[in-house]
């Protein structure tokens, strides 16, 4: 079972990834959970408003996500890019299945209505956020697509226990699912080879971080930048729960899948013994 990640930023054309997915599904079963954040800034703009990305105290970057942003997500993230890529895979002869992580109650969690961030350099209190966090798995609809043969396409958003569609993380609706899926490994696929520590310079690209050791943890938190801080946060949590094999890779590349499988990339392990964490 393996479970591939396909960042949505700015300079990634999903062809090798689907090449390497068609290749792939012919003797192994793959859950595919795809971004669109470019798409999703560019349809924002053609609609005459900017994408409003707020910081919070600890650095990390989300997308303030109101009312109006929860409908073009979902026009994006579940329609036009979600069945672009089914349309891809389906070209490439594999039959996959397209669906947003609310269908089926896939993946559940608490609606946060406010967000504190900093902006300009002061605290602020934003609320009317359609956002939040997973925090149940139902894998029930996943396994009987997969036991019939098909491929499933996932994208957020995932559902509020009110019954609202919630923007969440990808990487981390991709880890959960890899868990509740007991996957062999997780591919995270985005617009770098890795994680960089300049990066400005492709070859300062780390290669490995041991999760058992706390300093290289910390350095690969220190050298993060913007939203991968929270993928190398999910990586981490994968690798502590159990999943055999985490890599940040390229998406740039030919056969991205292949080869982050081969150790290309930054690999994720634990040098010493953990034990199994939740």
């Amino acid at each position: 079972m393996l479970v591939v990640k396909l960042g949505g930023s700015a300079g990634i054309d999903p062809a090798h990834t689907l090449d390497d997915l068609a290749e792939l599904s012919r003797q192994e079963k793959i859950v595919f959970v795809h971004g669109a954040n470019a798409v999703l800034d560019e349809w924002t703009r053609r609609l005459g408003r900017e994408p409003r990305l707020v910081q919070s105290s600890t650095g990390q970057v989300s997308r303030f996500t109101d009312r109006e942003t929860m409908d073009l997500m979902l026009a994006v993230y579940a329609g036009l890019v979600n069945k672009r890529l089914v349309e891809g895979l389906q070209a490439r002869g594999v039959n996959a299945v397209g669906l947003a992580a609310l269908d089926g109650r896939m993946a559940r969690g608490p609606r946060k209505d406010t967000l504190r961030a900093i902006e300009n350099g002061k605290p602020k209190v934003l609320r009317g956020d359609y956002a939040g966090s997973i925090e149940e798995i139902d894998p029930s609809l996943l396994v009987l697509l997969l036991d019939h043969g098909y491929l499933p396409v996932l994208t957020p958003p995932a559902l509020s226990y009110g019954g609202e569609a919630i923007n969440v993380d990808g990487d981390k609706l991709a880890l959960q699912l890899a868990l509740a899926l007991r996957a062999d490994a997780l591919v995270i696929l985005s617009n770098t080879p890795g994680l960089l520590r300049d990066l400005a310079d492709q070859a300062s690209l780390i290669r490995e971080i041991d999760v058992a050791d706390e300093a290289s943890v910390e350095a690969a938190m220190t050298a993060a930048r913007g939203r991968m801080k929270k993928k190398v946060e999910a990586g981490c949590r994968a690798v502590r729960a159990g999943i055999g094999q985490v890599v940040f890779a390229d998406a740039r590349v030919p056969q991205p899948i292949r080869r982050a499988l081969a150790g290309e990339g930054t690999v994720l392990l634990a040098r010493s013994p953990i034990g199994v964490r939740s």
